[in-house]
């Protein structure tokens, strides 16, 4: 079995690129797997450009050994064996994002938020050490077991990897711009849903948003803003990819607002409405043809006053019958006493008149 360096005993192939073989090797001074990147010079490449090009990589190694972030692979040793650089880093249990694509297609939209917002953390943080990607792949981010998304590739120039012939000048991998529009890229092939909030984000990322370009901070924030299910831009925010409207082909905004309406209205509070107001009126949001109903006052008064008249009615009723032409105690159709007579009372008949209960 090859050992390199006098410490790193290769095992298997991990993967291969134009840029170099990955392999999964033992370090026999800890004990532990790692992964060993092997640099490889690009075909068509004349021999003497070689060391420069090995140069160049191991000084781009060295640098991302400064760096530590969950999101960029940890770079453990970088040694030289045949005039050319070995780098090792730790071994990332999991599949590549290619790898998850091709197995599973595209991503929900919150996961790619997720992973996009992973990576996005991990090209900054690569970059303030001086290490810029120079455009990020789905073969470039490692989906790990523990939940990672980690960002490898650094130093792989893609002009290298072209060959001389299309490397005259540096391609725009450096400019952060740049690594922003690979990462819309990325995020692109990665969604499964690109209509909606992370649709947004990708626009803005790309400079196709209706902001212009957008900052790497404010693309984190928002990444991770749809990651965690949310649909408004933070307090803070300004601008319209932040509240998840974008439009379609044919100009309806996908939150399910009006074309041209102000975004987050499909969704906003109705204002408050005092009784006076015109209850007829839509209110402000409603969708059209739906209007609020007056409410139910009328019919409720007039049962009201049609209860009172029958009850005065009533009474008016009575107080004729007690007042009325022979009305009195022991008339036809009078009401009967029950009070005792008085003494010396009689009868029709003559007959002293008996008290009746």
């Amino acid at each position: 079995m090859t050992v390199i360096a006098g410490r790193y005993r290769l095992l298997d192939v991990l993967a291969e690129g134009a840029t170099g073989t990955v392999w999964r090797a033992l370090d026999g001074a800890s004990g532990h797997e790692v992964a060993l990147k092997e640099s490889r010079v690009p075909p068509g490449l004349p021999a003497d450009e070689a060391p420069a090009l090995h140069a160049r990589r191991e000084r781009g190694a060295r640098a991302l050994a400064r760096v530590s972030h969950p999101s960029v692979v940890r770079v453990l040793d970088v040694v030289a064996e045949d005039g050319r650089p070995w780098v090792a880093t730790e071994l990332v249990r999991g599949l590549t994002l290619a790898e998850t694509l091709e197995a599973g297609g595209p991503l929900p939209a919150r996961e790619a938020a997720r992973v996009g917002a992973d990576v996005l953390a991990g090209l900054r943080a690569a970059r303030e050490a001086g290490v810029p990607h120079r455009g990020v792949e789905p073969e470039d981010v490692l989906l790990g077991n523990d939940g990672r998304a980690v960002v490898t590739g650094f130093g792989d120039a893609p002009e290298e990897a072209a060959g001389p012939k299309e490397s005259a000048g540096p391609k725009d991998g450096a400019d952060p711009a740049a690594e922003l529009r690979s990462l819309g890229r990325l995020l692109e092939a990665a969604a499964d849903d690109r209509s909606g909030p992370l649709g947004a984000v990708i626009d803005a990322l790309l400079g196709e948003g209706p902001e212009g370009p957008v900052t790497a901070d404010r693309a984190e924030r928002e990444l991770r803003r749809v990651a965690g299910g949310g649909t408004r831009t933070p307090p803070g925010g300004t601008g319209a990819f932040g509240d998840g409207a974008r439009k379609d082909r044919g100009g309806a905004r996908a939150d399910g607002g009006a074309p041209g309406a102000a975004p987050g209205a499909a969704d906003a509070p109705a204002p408050h409405r005092s009784a006076g107001e015109d209850d007829a009126a839509p209110a402000p949001g409603a969708p059209p043809g739906r209007k609020h109903k007056a409410p139910r006052r009328v019919p409720v008064l007039v049962a009201g006053v049609v209860g009172a008249l029958l009850i005065a009615g009533a009474l008016v009723y009575h107080a004729v019958r007690d007042d009325g032409p022979g009305a009195g105690p022991g008339a036809p159709g009078g009401v009967t006493s029950t009070v005792p007579a008085g003494s010396g009372a009689t009868g029709a008949d003559g007959v002293p008149a008996t008290p009746r209960s």
